[in-house]
């Protein structure tokens, strides 16, 4: 271990905030990468960007808000470059699955000459208790653009486990990891394990996409609502109906269960509302 900090970039997300604890505990220096940092970090102001990179020996990359923007390629390109010139170790990517703009960028990490660890996941378990799935869910339903199609759900615990390991210890260089839960849900799976530990019946509801966005106008405004339908078209159509090994191959245990998750949260009391 070095005294030289490893930088997280959405050091205050849920992946990055995960990632931030469990490096503190194994005594590494972090280095918060958000707006509001000491050193900040924003993905639209570039001139800050050396600043908050010099030093690092490793760097954790979130992308807000999604590698599947356009303009995300040019900035995680501009950002690799920075990084080899600045001699940074290594990098590890968040990215999603069945993305392809998100695999552009994978590609610009792999070609940045920096040692990389790619970390392409599943849906957020933590949609549920912290992100915009939570508000439908309080008011007793989930509604999604999804059909029937089914989703291996990762917690965010076993991605920031993954993201640690490729950030600290060595054999990680140059993998690809598919991290997801391990098993198929459908959204109607999901909602039948919430209501099972709430002792309330959540619904699941199959909307259309222009539906989805028009709710998420209502909850987020415009600009994260045109985000997360353009993901959920991209993501919700059937292309990630499999499962991946990346916390298996990466940790060398099994990944978390959506039921697990599920109690965990009602235990902790994300859903006092819903209950």
């Amino acid at each position: 271990m070095s005294t030289q900090p490893i930088l997280i970039i959405g050091s205050t997300g849920k992946t990055g905030s995960r990632i931030g604890k469990r490096l503190r505990v194994r005594g590494e220096v972090v280095r918060e990468g958000s707006r509001q940092a000491k050193l900040p970090f924003d993905w639209d102001r570039p001139e800050g960007w050396r600043a908050a990179v010099a030093g690092t020996k490793a760097i954790y990359i979130s992308y807000f808000p999604d590698l599947a923007f356009p303009g995300a390629a040019e900035k995680i390109e501009a950002l690799t470059k920075i990084a080899a010139e600045a001699g940074v170790q290594r990098l590890v990517l968040l990215s999603g699955r069945g993305e392809l703009h998100a695999q552009r960028c994978e590609a610009i990490v792999a070609d940045s000459g920096v040692a990389y660890t790619l970390v392409r996941c599943a849906w957020f378990a933590q949609n549920f208790t912290e992100g915009y799935l939570l508000p439908h869910l309080l008011g007793g339903a989930i509604a999604l653009p999804a059909g029937e199609m089914l989703e291996p759900i990762v917690d965010a615990d076993d991605i920031a486990d993954v993201a640690v390991a490729a950030l600290t210890e060595e054999g990680h260089a140059g993998e690809l990891y598919e991290v997801t839960g391990p098993r198929l849900l459908s959204f109607a799976d999901a909602a039948a394990e919430v209501s099972s530990v709430l002792g309330r019946k959540i619904d699941y509801r199959a909307i259309s996409l222009e539906s989805f966005r028009a709710s998420m106008v209502a909850i987020s405004g415009a600009f994260i609502a045109d985000i997360l339908t353009e993901i959920c078209r991209q993501t919700l159509d059937g292309r990630n109906q499999f499962l991946g090994d990346g916390v298996q191959r990466a940790l060398g245990r099994e990944p978390r269960d959506f039921a697990d998750f599920c109690r965990a949260s009602a235990a902790e009391g994300f859903w006092k509302a819903a209950a």
